[in-house]
């Protein structure tokens, strides 16, 4: 007679293994999808507390854009972005010399034109040309076309930033520099951390304007002479609610200004040969020109360390003096010359007050180094307020890296605006964490790879660009699971794929809907590289991606349509 623990292992074999016939495997348990079932449980269940957005978030799950209308034909102009409340789409002209404001007039806008039309994607015939022809009007309506660059600027048409209510909209314009006449010595070079020109970093005029979307009017602008901006990406741009920095990479200064409610600027602080407002007023009493001397008195030429410089460096004393050792204050004396030297490559604004800046050599700064982002640099978190420097790390700091990681949303900022962030980061998706960790490995685990290049790797998105990344639905991971490599929620081309992005629904595992991006079928030169850049409505069901091969421009438009039998 068999023991008892004898029978209970024999009975785990025959279900394991599939001895019994009537023993399957189980099939994995799918919820149900049907909208209906789904706006019942909402009315009838009751969520936990400060989850019925995310509750609300689902039902993207059934409202997705599920047809592509292929080579929209639009107006000659160069598309942008989606305002953040989604009311409003810029684009700029084909001259670069006004911004162009179009009202959006909903997804369902083209129903009535896409009458009969079945499948996921246009086709060849008579009536896909009518709609190629006159679905961009249906979708847009033109409100405003003002006029924004100065005689000779171009506006850039990768630079935009939208206030949190919607209403006004940063764009930045930039000349080159003549070389007849060129400009004064003296201002090109206004300071002594001032950095040299060269071919890969010329000289530019810049202009930042502010419009008004409402009233289609230029409110205030700004501009910068003989200065070296990062205008493409907002990469020398950031706002922070009501408060924008810009970053002088020639003069090495951080402008502040605020943005009033009736689309003004106002000058805030100027942050580099000085960090107090008053610092030159007392500079000004001890100075040279206080001396009685004649000479005009050239910043450039001073032999003292500028403010913002001289705090790094005292923060570095004071941490090497606190370590007690006098290593830490032999390798301070040891790489005081290489810290003096470093210059302002990138920043951003953490919150009002908090800036982050990333500091690197002057050759990666003016874009010398072929590949900048392994050479040494080193992150300063600065108070403006208190004009303290509250951490500095190197760019293999492993506690930074933590820090990037565990609250990755506060170095983001997507959706300031919104009551809820759904910016699906590492911080506070288990998907996103998960392609982070395995670009991570594959870093690690590469030739001529290792753990410091990937800490490397990793830290070189920081300082992040301000409102590059899409708030879309549709791009959370926690909601659909996609292929990263040919779409993502950073607003960056990506490479084109020629087969369309696939979209599953996160909860059962079902392709819900495919992105088809360019042209399919139809045949690229084979030294051709193409890219696409989605532009993904902040809640719609509504997409365009923009495919470039080498200077010919594909607009696809990505939609609700339903098939009525």
């Amino acid at each position: 007679m068999p023991l008892l623990g004898e029978q209970n292992t024999d009975r785990n074999t025959r279900r394991h293994c599939g001895s019994d016939d009537t023993d399957k495997i189980r099939p994995r348990r799918i919820p149900n999808q049907n909208i209906v079932h789904r706006l019942q449980q909402r009315e009838t269940n009751s969520c936990k507390p400060g989850t019925h957005f995310h509750t609300a978030r689902v039902f993207h799950q059934n409202v997705f854009p599920n047809f592509t209308v292929v080579n929209v034909e639009k107006p000659p102009c160069f598309l942008r972005k989606f305002s953040p409340d989604g009311q409003h789409f810029i684009a700029f002209s084909a001259d670069q010399t006004s911004l162009e404001i179009y009202q959006f007039q909903g997804p369902a806008a083209t129903e009535a034109l896409l009458q009969n039309i079945k499948g996921s994607l246009t086709g060849n015939d008579e009536h896909s040309q009518n709609i190629r022809s006159s679905i961009f009007s249906k979708f847009f309506v033109l409100r405003h076309s003002v006029n924004v660059a100065p005689s000779g600027e171009h506006l850039n048409r990768e630079c935009s930033l939208f206030t949190d209510d919607g209403r006004y909209v940063i764009v930045g314009s930039a000349v080159y520099v003549p070389e007849e006449p060129y400009p004064y010595f003296f201002d090109v070079y206004r300071n002594n951390e001032s950095v040299s020109p060269n071919p890969r970093s010329p000289l530019e005029d810049y202009s930042l304007h502010v419009v008004d979307m409402h009233l289609g009017i230029l409110c205030d602008s700004r501009q910068f002479k003989c200065d070296k901006i990062f205008l493409s990406h907002n990469q020398g741009l950031y706002l922070y609610r009501n408060i924008l920095a810009v970053l002088s990479v020639q003069q090495q200064t951080i402008h502040i200004f605020q943005v009033t409610s009736e689309g003004n600027f106002i000058d805030v602080r100027v942050i580099g040969r000085f960090c107090y407002e008053d610092d030159a007023l007392v500079l000004s009493a001890v100075g040279p020109d206080n001396s009685g001397t004649s000479q005009q008195h050239r910043p450039f030429r001073e032999t003292s360390i500028n403010s913002l410089k001289h705090r790094l460096l005292a923060f570095l004393w004071r941490k090497a003096r606190k370590d007690g050792s006098p290593t830490a204050m032999r390798r301070f004396y040891q790489y005081f010359d290489q810290i003096k030297l470093l210059r302002m490559w990138k920043m951003q604004l953490l919150d009002e007050t908090n800036l982050l800046i990333k500091y690197a050599s002057e050759d990666v700064v003016t874009l010398r180094v072929q590949d900048p982002n392994s050479q040494p640099s080193f992150f300063v978190v600065y108070n403006m307020v208190t004009t303290e420097v509250m951490a500095v790390y190197e760019n293999t700091s492993e506690q930074l890296l933590e820090l990037f990681e565990n609250f990755c949303d506060l170095y983001r900022n997507a959706s300031l605006h919104a009551h809820s962030q759904f910016t699906c980061s590492a911080s506070c998706n288990v998907y996103a964490r998960q392609i982070q960790r395995r670009f991570k490995h594959t870093i690690i685990n590469a030739k001529y790879g290792g753990h410091t290049e990937a800490v490397k790797r990793l830290l070189a998105q920081l300082p992040i660009s301000s409102q590059s990344y899409s708030s879309s639905p549709y791009l959370d991971l926690a909601l659909f699971s996609y292929d990263d490599k040919w779409v993502s929620v950073m607003e960056r081309p990506k490479a084109c794929g020629d087969h369309p992005i696939r979209f599953y629904a996160r909860d059962s595992g079902l392709l819900k809907f495919k992105i088809h991006a360019g042209v399919l079928g139809r045949p690229s030169p084979p030294t051709a590289r193409r890219l696409v850049a989605f532009t993904f409505h902040p809640y719609e069901p509504f997409a365009i991606s923009v495919q470039k091969t080498n200077a010919e421009y594909v607009v696809n438009f990505h939609i609700r349509h339903i098939v009525v039998d």
